[in-house]
């Protein structure tokens, strides 16, 4: 019991820990939330920061999904049920961190960590989906809604994963949908932001 409750706690912290909030700062020494889209996650940093601090915001934030997702798997031998867990908590953790008023990134980058861990096949075939779209619009918010549609498909369709996997790949699914609302009025609108490489913006250098 001890450890399964230190594993939940532990979820929480390392997912809430925010990565691009942190290496913009470091960085820059600004808030990304007060430029871009004001969203603290990869997309946002890569847009407004550079290329490399883009990605190694991704690769920590997916990093907090599968290290939480490995914990679990390490110390809870034989339950089944706490990696996926742990893996929703860092995932909700890095959408509504303490450490950022419980505001934070869409949860794309975090989730890609811990289906990557829980559910590999279906996640590559959603990153591979993701790319394309992006590469197709030139944007990272219609990729990241098609990837959170397409992954549970796959899971599903595949079907040699545990029914509790694919039902939580789908509910993240639809919580990676909600939080890019704002986006999705935006590609309505046609203003959404354009998938670019910040460190060309002079303003910024």
């Amino acid at each position: 019991m001890i450890t399964t409750i230190l594993l939940l706690l532990a979820s929480y912290a390392i997912g809430a820990i925010p990565s691009g909030y942190i290496i913009t700062k470091k960085l820059k020494g600004f808030d990304i939330r007060q430029h871009g889209s004001g969203n603290p996650g990869a997309a946002n940093v890569y847009r407004t920061v550079g290329k490399w601090p883009g990605v190694a915001t991704f690769l920590c934030d997916a990093f907090k999904g599968s290290l939480v997702v490995l914990l679990a798997k390490y110390f809870a031998q034989g339950n089944a049920y706490l990696p996926m867990i742990c893996g929703f908590i860092a995932i909700c953790a890095h959408m509504w961190t303490v450490f950022l008023k419980f505001k934070g990134g869409k949860g794309v980058a975090t989730s890609a960590g811990v289906f990557g861990t829980l559910l590999p096949i279906p996640t590559l075939i959603a990153f591979i989906v993701f790319a394309l779209i992006v590469w197709l619009t030139g944007r990272i918010s219609p990729g990241s809604i098609v990837a959170a549609v397409v992954l549970p498909l796959s899971s599903f369709a595949i079907g040699k994963y545990p029914l509790s996997y694919s039902l939580l790949c789908t509910a993240v699914g639809l919580m990676v949908i909600y939080k890019h609302i704002p986006n999705i009025k935006r590609m309505l609108s046609r203003s959404e932001l354009r998938f670019e490489d910040g460190s060309k913006k002079n303003v910024l250098k």
